[in-house]
C-alpha cells in the first residue's frame, strides 16, 4: 500500500443537513405567512368597512380584527411546537370521530325497578 493512499480522504454521503425550518417573529418554520395572511385580511376588512361603508372607526376596529385572531389562534394553537399534521388530525377526529376501530357506544345501565314492581 502506497504512502498516497494511506492519506486520502474518504467522502461518504451523509444526512447532516439541519432539517429546521427556522423561526420568523417566534413561530415556527412558515407560521408567520398566516398572520401575515390575517393582518392583510384585517387591514382589508378596515379599510372597506371605514372608507366605503362609512362605519366609524371604532365599529370598523371591532370586526376587521377577528380576521387577526382567528390566524393567531390557529397559529398558536393547532400548529405552533405541535408535530406535522396535527392540526388536520384533530379536525378530523372532530368531524368524522377516531378511526382505528370501533366506536364504543356506551349504554345507560337501566333505572332501578321499584319496589312495587316486585309482585
Amino acid at each position: 500500500m502506497s504512502t498516497a493512499a494511506k492519506f486520502e480522504l474518504r467522502f461518504t454521503e451523509t444526512n447532516s443537513a439541519d432539517d429546521s425550518a427556522g423561526k420568523t417573529w417566534g413561530l415556527e418554520g412558515n407560521l408567520f405567512w398566516f398572520v401575515v395572511g390575517g393582518a392583510f385580511a384585517a387591514v382589508i376588512t378596515l379599510l372597506l368597512l371605514f372608507s366605503v361603508w362609512h362605519w366609524n372607526l371604532l365599529s370598523a376596529v371591532v370586526p376587521a380584527v377577528i380576521p387577526l385572531g382567528l390566524a393567531l389562534l390557529y397559529a398558536l394553537a393547532f400548529r405552533q411546537g405541535k408535530p406535522s399534521g396535527y392540526d388536520i388530525d384533530l379536525f378530523e377526529l372532530w368531524l368524522k370521530g377516531s378511526g382505528f376501530g370501533p366506536e364504543i357506544l356506551r349504554v345507560k345501565a337501566p333505572p332501578l325497578l321499584s319496589s312495587n314492581d316486585d309482585v
